[in-house]
């Protein structure tokens, strides 16, 4: 038993039915190895750890590690071309469908060698990990083979192992048409399911996606992947409702999935849906503001129906090209409205639950020992300042990074 304390800091535990923030004006927290012991004010302090090593935090913030919910953080090459593009006139859709937007991306990803691709994506979680991340979902997505989508995965899962942080690997083969089954959708589709259980064999998968869409796959074709994960004991998400209402949060909802993500043209049938599923809401602020979308996400019925919210970066090179998990927060609640503890909880708390993980994103005995202190007197900060980064210090499994 290895314990260690921390103390005279403010601390936001994310706790929910108390105080605004789950808020200890004067808190410690006990550390055992990789987990946290004991979380209170510091007057609260048990006997039995009064006399262990005690790091003085010197009244900074602590708030538990981030959690960077829905990324594409592997891919090669970038679209600033694009970019371009968009600002001249052309929309997301009609780039996609003359070959341009992911199909692209999958051109510069399948030419990348697997270090290359681990060179350019592990600057990206760098970044992110500089800002609090303790915790990253990778999704693949951008390979759209078997071997390249081996080699996507292969390199999340290297990211995880050279980097202090947990990474979370998703199987997102149903993202879009690769050029050799152009105009097959349902050829591909067999691909996919031939994909899966191999990879999951190999011990590439924690969980599954799949893009919903009029320029990706159809419900029916959705309901195809939803049945193989399942059936290889594989938790599933969503890419849902982004540019339509497809009824793709009534279909995941029906499948038990973990989280919706986008949601901007969310029904209140599909609200519902999730609510009673239990899946979280991902809202991804930095594909809204890039893709200057006018259609915001249903916050208000979110909130009405108890459909629990995280955010999250979406980075990716298309429609977030952003490792910035803090600015997300701003733009979490200039552009959607949040409250500043609402969108705190969406990348401690929430985002947590959006992966299916219940032992971190709050400050609780017998969660994982992953906390951040921050050089701020108040969590809301975190939101406001918006281009600043005052992380003074992560604590990564117990141990500071």
């Amino acid at each position: 038993m290895s314990l260690r304390a921390w103390t005279h800091c403010k601390a936001a535990t994310m706790v929910g039915g108390g105080a605004a923030y789950g808020w200890i004006a004067d808190a410690a927290l006990v550390v055992d190895d990789e987990t946290l012991a004991w979380v209170g004010p510091r007057s609260e302090l048990p006997a039995q750890y009064r006399a262990i090593e005690a790091h003085d935090c010197g009244g900074a913030l602590v708030t538990p590690g981030l959690v960077d919910c829905h990324t594409h953080l592997v891919y090669g090459g970038d679209r600033a071309g694009e970019f371009e593009q968009r600002l001249n006139g052309a929309s997301y859709e009609e780039i996609a469908r003359a070959g341009g937007g992911i199909a692209s991306t999958v051109r510069a990803t399948r030419a990348a060698s697997e270090q290359e691709l681990f060179a350019q994506s592990r600057k990206r979680l760098r970044a992110l990990l500089d800002e609090g991340v303790t915790t990253v979902e990778i999704k693949s997505g951008y390979g759209l083979a078997l071997e390249h989508e081996r080699k996507c995965l292969r390199v999340a899962r290297t990211l995880g192992e050279s980097e202090r942080v947990t990474v979370r690997t998703t199987f997102l083969g149903a993202h879009a048409l690769p050029p050799e089954f152009a105009g097959n959708s349902d050829g591909y589709l067999a691909e996919v399911l031939f994909m899966l259980p191999m990879l999951k064999g190999e011990g590439l998968v924690d969980a599954v996606d799949a893009f919903c869409e009029r320029i990706a796959f159809t419900p029916a074709q959705t309901e195809l992947v939803f049945r193989a994960a399942l059936a290889l004991h594989l938790p599933v998400k969503l890419h849902a409702e982004q540019l339509s209402d497809s009824g793709g949060a009534q279909l995941a909802a029906r499948y038990g999935a973990l989280s919706c993500d986008h949601l901007e043209w969310l029904s209140e049938e599909g609200a519902r849906a999730m609510a009673q599923a239990g899946s979280v809401a991902v809202l991804l602020p930095g594909a809204f503001y890039f893709l200057r979308e006018t259609k915001l996400p249903p916050v208000a019925l979110l909130r009405e129906q108890g459909v629990p919210i995280a955010i999250s970066t979406d980075c990716n090179p298309g429609s977030s090209p952003c490792s910035s998990l803090l600015l997300m927060l701003n733009m979490a609640c200039t552009l959607f409205r949040l409250t500043p503890e609402e969108a705190l909880a969406g990348v401690t708390r929430e985002a947590a639950r959006a992966l299916g993980l219940t032992d971190r994103g709050t400050l609780a005995a017998g969660q994982r020992a992953d906390f951040v202190l921050w050089d701020v007197a108040h969590p809301a900060h975190l939101s406001y300042a918006f281009g600043s980064n005052p992380r003074l210090q992560t604590i990564q499994g117990g141990q500071p990074s």
